[in-house]
């Protein structure tokens, strides 16, 4: 530091530049030496730190590194070209210490450039410039257009269903009834599959289940062989959209009661019960014609005043029917023993489908029947059934509803669940006789079936 500032001392008071080259060779040789010093002294100082800072921590004493400083003083005389013009600057940067500055701003600034996070984050910044770069009119015009056009084709899509409406609504009447009809069916479905599980696996069998689980468990099977015609031809491709206008315009044929509107519920279901009712007096004609086979039976008089009271227009008490049950289990009254014809009328008035496998479709219908009776019992009665309940009980049993009150198609239910309740597996044909023993001449299906004008 002292060699430095006598040069420039020298060189301001000479003011001539004669004697710089013999002076710049000198600085130079004391440069080469200062160097190999301050490698030694910062290898020996940064040992001697560890050491310290390992062994005790003493506060750090400054050493000053005369032949650093003389070094870094000339690099930046040396980088600086003197000339006369600087050299008043400079000597007063030294005079007011503002070297040492420099020098150390110098001394710790890298020589090889800056590191590579900084060069990343540059470019990063030099990408955000480019992309905040205003765009051109055509660019922004282009944008708006396009996201008019995507906005408005997003609603057009949202609200297609009104403009069809709008347009087309009784074909979106159809469609909305036939949607709704899926979610209703694909959920009863799945319920169905539920209560199949617990009816096969439980140990009770369908004992477990309750009156609701027992209506759906026999009427799903046949819902689902009804309207899979349905289902699949409206789903191909071609052909579904000349089979869906088809399926609507003959709803009770392809399509279950999920996909019937209210008054088509109360039109079909009085259709039905007029088909099965009709088929009450050919069942009749039957049990009178093998009257007389039977005649060596002991309960033969008992039964032919039942059938004597059927055919003057009134009917037997539960008590009567329970007394003559007997003759039900064996002879040409018995299920296997029934003659073709008799099974068959047996059948339609049941409204079951039919099959080659009559006998069995009759047996288990019976049997379900049964059980839903008996759970009504479990569930308290039957005045504990809804309106809703006992109307479809009573035409699943073979009374038309309609026009009937709640007290009286709660006497009529009553009736049948006494007698229901009071007979074996072996007199199931009497159950199936039901139908026509409680509720042949009832006022309510004598209408049904005599008038034309629905009442």
């Amino acid at each position: 530091m002292a060699l430095a500032l006598r040069v420039l001392c020298l060189a301001h008071s000479s003011g001539s530049l004669g004697r710089w080259p013999q002076e710049r060779r000198r600085l130079l040789r004391l440069c080469c030496r200062s160097r190999l010093q301050s490698r030694q002294t910062t290898n020996y100082s940064t040992q001697e730190q560890e050491s310290t800072s390992t062994a005790t921590k003493a506060p750090p004493q400054i050493k000053r590194n005369v032949a650093s400083e003389i070094t870094s003083v000339g690099k930046v005389i040396y980088e600086a070209t003197w000339d006369a013009k600087n050299s008043k600057n400079l000597s007063s940067q030294v005079k007011s210490g503002t070297t040492g500055e420099i020098v150390v701003r110098t001394a710790t600034t890298p020589s090889s450039g800056p590191p590579k996070e900084s060069k990343d984050k540059d470019k990063d910044d030099d990408k955000d410039k480019e992309q905040e770069q205003p765009k051109s009119k055509r660019e922004q015009m282009r944008d708006n257009v396009q996201e008019y056009i995507f906005t408005r084709y997003f609603n057009y899509v949202k609200n297609y269903d009104k403009v069809l409406e709008k347009n087309f609504p009784k074909a979106m009447q159809l469609y909305r009834v036939f949607f709704e009809g899926v979610k209703d069916f694909f959920a009863d479905m799945k319920r169905f599959l539920k209560i199949s599980r617990i009816a096969n696996h439980a140990p009770q069998g369908i004992r477990a289940l309750n009156r609701q689980e027992l209506e759906l468990y026999m009427q799903m099977p046949r819902d689902m062989m009804k309207v899979a015609p349905a289902l699949i031809g409206c789903s191909l491709p071609m052909v579904g959209y000349a089979f869906f206008p088809l399926v609507f315009w003959y709803p009770r044929i392809f399509l279950t009661p999920h996909f019937w509107t209210e008054p088509q519920r109360i039109e079909f279901q009085k259709y039905y019960t007029k088909r099965r009712l009709q088929c009450n007096k050919s069942v009749l004609r039957c049990l009178q014609a093998k009257l007389k086979q039977v005649e060596g039976h002991h309960k033969y008089a008992e039964f032919e005043a039942i059938l004597g009271q059927l055919g003057s227009g009134t009917h037997p008490t539960p008590e009567a029917l329970i007394s003559v049950k007997d003759i039900f289990a064996e002879g040409p009254y018995s299920l296997l023993g029934m003659s073709r014809k008799h099974v068959k009328c047996l059948v339609k008035m049941h409204g079951l489908p039919n099959s080659l496998f009559k006998r069995h479709r009759l047996h288990e219908h019976a049997f379900l029947v049964h059980f839903m009776d008996m759970a009504i019992t479990r569930e308290g009665g039957v005045h504990n059934l809804s309106l809703a309940s006992l109307r479809y009980s009573c035409c699943l049993r073979g009374l038309n509803p309609d026009d009937l009150s709640a007290e009286e198609m709660i006497d009529w239910l009553r009736k049948w669940v006494k007698v229901s309740t009071s007979i074996q597996g072996e007199h199931i044909t009497l159950f199936l006789h039901l139908p026509v023993l409680l509720g042949y001449n009832h006022p309510n299906n004598w209408k049904t079936i005599y008038c034309n004008k629905t009442p």
